[in-house]
């Protein structure tokens, strides 16, 4: 079954509002990876290294509350309105290629559908009247 989760992005101070939120929440993240674990860090600044690339909290069953840090030194643009995408988890490849072409259609693709090194088939877009998703369908994993 597809799943939706709110995905926002901050200006560098995720980790200080997802503390915040797990203290009214409660739980554990499910999720946390800085930008220092990414296979990019190399080309990063050292102030950029410890910031939140990802984090998701449960909040209830089956929503996951998603954040990263938009950061002006690695090119991104942050202003109310652009910081939160809907982020949609689909069960199959196909179902994310139908729903990213689908919604994109007359839209701004801003990072095409493509396997992402978190294990990922991933991509972002604004659709034709102003709403930011990402699709992300994880592949099995085999245990």
């Amino acid at each position: 079954m597809l799943t939706v989760n709110p995905y926002l992005n901050f200006a560098g101070n995720t980790e200080e509002v997802f503390n915040f939120y797990k203290s009214v929440f409660g739980g554990e993240f499910s999720s946390l990876q800085r930008f220092k674990d990414t296979p990019m860090a190399a080309d990063m600044p050292a102030e950029v290294q410890e910031k939140i690339i990802h984090i998701g909290l449960p909040i209830s069953n089956g929503t996951i509350l998603m954040a990263s840090d938009a950061l002006e030194s690695l090119g991104h643009t942050l202003t109310q309105g652009n910081n939160f995408y809907i982020s949609l988890h689909p069960t199959s490849k196909e179902e994310a290629t139908q729903l990213f072409n689908g919604l994109s259609e007359g839209g701004a693709i801003e990072m095409p559908l493509e396997d992402a090194f978190w294990g990922a088939y991933y991509g972002l877009f604004t659709d034709k009247f102003g709403i930011k998703w990402m699709i992300n369908y994880h592949y099995p994993t085999h245990n």
